[in-house]
């Protein structure tokens, strides 16, 4: 009797250690495929904002050609508008 219940207690501690064993590695194995799966999310969102930077800075680059543009048709116009100026003074000075 005493050999059966020391081989019932030993067999149960082997269970309650194998159930342990498998909890623990449960447990690792859920928190990897958590810790994976946000790292995942957070490289996605960070992709995402460097898509929308990049298309800002495409924006911006644009934008400034534009400007860059209007301000030389501008000086164009002003250097156009100086000359007939100057015509229409020399004009009137002869005319005097």
């Amino acid at each position: 009797m005493n050999e059966d219940l020391i081989f019932g207690i030993g067999g149960m501690g082997f269970v309650l250690f194998i159930l342990t064993l498998i909890t623990i590695v449960a447990v690792v194995v859920i928190s990897q495929v958590l810790k994976t799966s946000r790292a995942k999310v957070a490289s996605m969102a960070e992709l995402t904002r460097d898509e929308a930077y990049h298309k800002l800075a495409e924006e911006a680059i644009s934008i400034h050609r534009k400007i860059a543009e209007n301000q030389h048709k501008t000086v164009n116009d002003i250097s156009e508008i100086k000359e007939r100026i100057n015509a229409m003074e020399k004009m009137l000075r002869d005319v005097e």
